[in-house]
């Protein structure tokens, strides 16, 4: 028998802390703490305030409701002490039918891991969509895990059991987040198709890009939209209005990836949109005005090295030079996209009449750790960074290790060392515009052990939110580069590479999203993005504003480990099916 919400948000104290007695391990005070804040929205305000009374607690509190927790496959677990909860999700991985192998790994992981960090692991053994880590992906992560820094870890920890507690949560009450599953679901499927053996590619106008369209295309068919594939491969779902003069709201991501990449990165936005339409076509509800999602071909620059192709078709910017550029097989991309069946003669049409449309949101996921680090599903975006990029070539003087002192030495590695350095301190600075410097290449050109570096060659990465600040850090650090290269008699040849300027999100439309964000339980985050999205690009037809949901695994993306959960898919969607329905346009 299910508890319902209003059960918990009228029950004495007493009874509600004991209705949530499973849901953290032996651990009452957390229900206890949060009985006061009732009554509670709905359930994910709920599972916040819950988490937000851990995270408030002291170290020793926090502590010891880790080592609450039982080993994976541990004593407890074998001699048949869990908790009725543990048991059963351990059972659920299959670590109740571990072969000698597995077990004897796990235990060996289980001392090291309380050996290093004086606490039990803690994982989550249902895993993002609920049904169940296989014993080899525990024990993947549990070997990944156990490299972790300390307070990494100890905060990894608590993620873990909240996300525990969340499944637990949805367990009590009979909730099933079926948007985000659909998503999850979907996302594993075309996840599944890829250019690489045993990772996930898909790079523009491809075989497997092509499937990975017509499966997107159906998936709209399917949730009763009009669909057609245009011009450069974007993959278009118009869901109509009754209203035959309506405007169009757009929304959207790309579906290509990077070569190795994650499953959600792009996809989440085209996934979760098509979703929320199924779940409007479904109860025969329809908006006032035309609901367009777009699956944008391309966003990375993978195959032909130039990025928002897709995007910059519908904003009717795309560049038709572009179309002799080839690839690393010598393809050109006017044949690919004929190969593909498409004229590149009618590219030109694909561009939207910007008196027509309404404006554009997208959901993507954050592919960093502020949300994660925060506790928070979703944020909304303020704005998307802009970005300066630079080859720097330096030149000294190639000679003996052994023989040239010191101070007269003409080193290129070394004064490159130091622009790290520096770039480095510099963009510690202006961090209310989320101002960030990266050097991610780096190469001394036929280097040797015994020879002082007489070239050496680096890239330049700033970003922030606000162009005024980055581009005076990007001024800051070029004259620093001068100044080092002339106090080193090292010769700097600077290149930039891209100048493109931020994109800042439409307060109008950002205030609606925070009101549904508000309404779905959570208090509005805001965060700037320090990555490019497709929003970027048609930001020059629009407004445009952008939903946030958490990251899991540290923040990483562009990565296989990219994860999120089914629970935050379906926050996301059910913000932004909240968004539709409420949405009012510009005055």
């Amino acid at each position: 028998m299910t508890t319902t919400l209003e059960q918990l948000n009228t029950a004495e104290a007493s009874a509600f802390i004991a209705a949530l007695h499973g849901i953290y391990e032996h651990s009452p005070w957390i229900p206890e703490r949060a009985a006061v804040q009732r009554p509670f929205r709905n359930l994910t305000a709920l599972k916040l305030a819950l988490q937000k009374v851990v995270a408030d607690a002291s170290r020793a509190e926090q502590l010891g409701l880790i080592r609450a927790h039982p080993e994976l496959a541990g004593k407890a677990a074998i001699a048949g002490e869990l908790t009725a909860e543990s048991t059963g999700e351990q059972a659920k991985a299959g670590l109740n039918m571990c072969s000698p192998e597995e077990f004897a790994a796990l235990q060996k992981l289980n001392a090291d891991y309380n050996a290093k960090f004086g606490f039990p692991f803690i994982l989550a053994v249902k895993g993002p969509t609920g049904a169940g880590l296989t014993r080899q992906q525990i024990i993947a992560t549990f070997t990944r895990r156990l490299r972790n820094q300390p307070e990494d870890e100890l905060r990894e920890a608590l993620r873990q059991i909240g996300r525990i507690a969340e499944m637990r949560l949805n367990d009590l009450t009979g909730h099933k987040p079926a948007l985000g599953a659909t998503v999850m679901q979907w996302a594993e499927e075309i996840g599944a198709m890829s250019e690489d053996e045993g990772a996930l590619t898909c790079t523009y106008l491809t075989d497997t890009h092509r499937r990975t369209a017509d499966q997107i295309a159906q998936w709209m068919r399917e949730a009763g939209m009009h669909v057609h594939i245009d011009a450069v491969g974007n993959v278009v779902g118009r869901y109509l209005s009754t209203d035959p003069k309506a405007k169009t709201l757009l929304t959207g991501s790309h579906y290509d990836t990077v070569r190795n990449g994650g499953k959600y990165d792009g996809r989440e936005g085209i996934l979760l949109a098509i979703a929320a339409v199924k779940h409007l076509n479904e109860r025969g509800e329809t908006l006032p005005f035309h609901f367009e999602v777009i699956g944008f071909s391309e966003e990375e620059g993978v195959r032909f090295k130039s990025t928002f192709l897709g995007s910059n078709a519908v904003i009717g910017q795309f560049d038709m030079n572009l179309l002799e550029l080839q690839d690393r097989d010598g393809i050109t991309m006017r044949d690919a996209i004929t190969q593909a069946g498409h004229d590149v003669a009618a590219i030109p049409k694909i561009a939207r009449d910007p008196s027509d449309i309404l404006g554009y949101v997208e959901v993507h996921i954050e592919q960093g750790p502020v949300l994660l680090n925060r506790d928070l599903p979703v944020g909304i975006v303020t704005s998307i960074a802009g970005s300066s990029r630079y080859l720097v070539d330096l030149k000294g003087v190639a000679s003996h290790a052994g023989t040239t002192p010191m101070h007269m030495r003409k080193d290129a590695g070394a004064a490159a060392a130091e622009i790290i350095l520096y770039v480095e301190q510099r963009c510690s600075q202006d961090q209310h515009a989320s101002l960030v410097g990266t050097v991610g290449q780096l190469q001394v050109p036929r280097g040797s052990t015994n020879v002082i570096p007489g070239a050496c060659q680096l890239s330049l990465d700033i970003r922030a939110a606000h162009d005024d600040v980055r581009l005076a850090a990007v001024a800051d650090i070029l004259a620093k580069i001068n100044e080092i290269c002339e106090r080193r008699s090292v010769d700097a040849k600077i290149e930039e590479t891209v100048s493109a300027p931020a994109a800042p999100c439409a307060p109008w439309l950002m205030q609606q999203l925070a009101a549904a964000t508000e309404r779905a339980g959570i208090t509005p985050f805001e965060l700037a993005s320090g990555a490019g999205h497709d929003a970027m690009a048609i930001a020059r037809m629009t407004d445009v504003c952008m939903l946030f949901t958490r990251c899991g695994n540290g923040g990483i993306s562009h990565n296989p480990l990219e994860t999120m959960t089914a629970d935050d898919a379906e926050v996301s969607g059910q913000i932004l099916l909240d968004f539709l329905r409420s949405f009012k346009a510009k005055a």
